[in-house]
């Protein structure tokens, strides 16, 4: 594959050459862009990705990304540990601890009391996966997930474990992983982004995490390539009506002129970011039709309305968001990104993981169920985890710990569909949900695996910059392979 400035080189001389042979770059941008006329009946849907991509079948042609921000904890919602409720209160051995990294909150505790889980598990499906009875949704669909009970990270923060998830990196730059497969994938549908980033919070009832824009950002590559965010007031996009007094010809007339004059700037400039620019406008005009009847619910079945719970009806929820990923993926968009915090319960674990369970169980559960009535969920990778899970024992008064801190030294996710393998634990923590047993999934390796599911080599996957090839795994990562049906 070229490098990118030896292609945009070699575009600068390719229309200068038609503009001087009186071809008319403006005329010829905008056939090729804006698909018009009776090239539109011909022309195949989306926007292509690399040349040579994918690098094998894929088992899933779309993700969603379901980020519960701040860390769920781990022992409390998927691995049961007997000993955490035999032992609770007792200190957990330094021989168990070892050098662990730990928050400042809580690195320099005296006492390292037990925390029991605050609820029972229970075993669910016929696979008999065990998990908190707290996420009875989820857990009626247990022979569809696959558990990874020994995902680790080194990060102990909330930013830069997030940005290390979804960008490979710790430190904000890096092209996000919707950007990466929106470059190399392509996007299946002229009418919607490839790449579609929607957050909510726990309603304001505790302190959240932020969700910056580098979370979805495209980093080094072209813009084209970052996730659209929807808003959760007024229109989802900005600016998707047009205004008083202007018709939707008008506007097609005055993006028509623009194009044109981008077009002219694109020939003697060679700027992607003039592609991007050209791009987005017309997705802008296209949006202004298939956004408004993607959030009207009004054509959804009762009983299918219901079953994402009590806030489906309330813009910007988490059900909400849900319900609209599922309909932005059976509309041909590649890579849908809920963003969700209010997992991080340092002093009120008691009352408010419950409370995150209900308000999130239902909906992720019937984005699962709904996706597999549709027969959307075989080629759909479905993906619930945090940047990592919560310490085993507790934090605050040792007698009697309102909370537990950050803790990335083992922790769980959960996949469903795309080629997970169904029905399915992977890896194994000890008696304190401490250190990882068996089969360790690193950040690489879980990014290594969702590329490989989508069909992306992830070592092939690159993008030159600064003088070197970056790639989303950096130098690291290899595909799991037992997590895969």
């Amino acid at each position: 594959m070229p490098e990118p400035h030896v292609e945009n080189a070699r575009r600068v001389t390719r229309r200068r050459l038609f503009g001087s042979a009186g071809l008319g770059i403006g005329s010829v941008a905008l056939a090729s862009l804006l698909h018009r006329d009776t090239q539109a009946a011909t022309a195949s849907r989306g926007m292509p990705g690399l040349p040579g991509l994918p690098h094998h079948a894929a088992k899933a042609k779309r993700v969603v990304m379901l980020w519960q921000g701040g860390g769920p904890s781990h022992v409390d919602l998927f691995d049961p540990k007997p000993a955490l409720i035999e032992r609770g209160g007792q200190d957990i051995p330094a021989s168990v601890r070892g050098q662990t990294r730990l928050s400042t909150m809580s690195s320099g505790y005296a006492k390292w009391p037990v925390v029991s889980p605050i609820k029972p598990f229970q075993r669910y499906g016929q696979c008999g996966i065990e998990m908190s009875t707290m996420l009875p949704r989820l857990g009626s669909l247990a022979d569809d997930l696959c558990l990874v009970r020994s995902m680790h990270t080194e990060a102990v923060n909330h930013a830069p474990g997030v940005t290390f998830f979804l960008t490979g990196a710790q430190v904000p730059g890096r092209p996000s992983m919707g950007a990466w497969m929106s470059y190399g994938l392509g996007c299946e549908t002229d009418d919607l982004p490839a790449f579609v980033v929607m957050t909510s919070s726990d309603k304001g009832k505790t302190c959240g995490q932020l969700f910056f824009d580098y979370y979805w950002g495209s980093g080094f590559l072209p813009s084209r390539f970052q996730g659209v965010k929807f808003r959760n007031t007024g229109d989802p996009v900005p600016y998707l009506a047009n205004p008083p007094g202007v018709s939707r010809a008008a506007r097609r007339a005055l993006l028509d002129d623009l194009a044109a004059m981008n077009a002219a700037h694109l020939a003697d400039y060679g700027d992607p970011e003039i592609d991007t620019r050209i791009a987005q406008y017309e997705m802008a005009y296209r949006m202004q039709a298939s956004v408004p009847e993607l959030v009207d619910f009004s054509d959804e079945p009762r009983h299918v309305v219901d079953r994402y719970g009590p806030d489906v009806m309330t813009k910007g929820s988490f059900a909400s968001n849900c319900l609209v990923a599922r309909r932005l993926l059976e509309r041909g968009t590649r890579f849908v990104q809920l963003m969700h915090a209010g997992w991080d319960q340092h002093n009120n674990l008691f009352s408010k993981l419950e409370e995150m369970c209900r308000d999130t169980d239902a909906p992720s559960a019937a984005l699962i169920a709904d996706l597999k009535e549709r027969g959307l969920l075989d080629d759909t990778l479905v993906i619930w985890g945090g940047e990592f899970g919560r310490t085993p024992f507790g934090q605050g008064d040792p007698k009697s710990p309102k909370g537990r801190d950050h803790f990335g030294r083992a922790f769980s996710w959960l996949l469903a569909g795309g080629g997970a393998k169904p029905g399915h634990v992977h890896g194994s923590t000890d008696d304190y949900a401490w250190n990882i047993t068996a089969d360790p999934v690193h950040v690489h390796d879980m990014q290594a695996t969702i590329m490989h599911l989508v069909g992306i080599d992830h070592t092939r996957l690159t993008f030159r910059y600064q003088g070197r090839q970056f790639r989303l795994t950096d130098v690291h990562g290899h595909v799991v392979r037992g997590v895969i049906g």
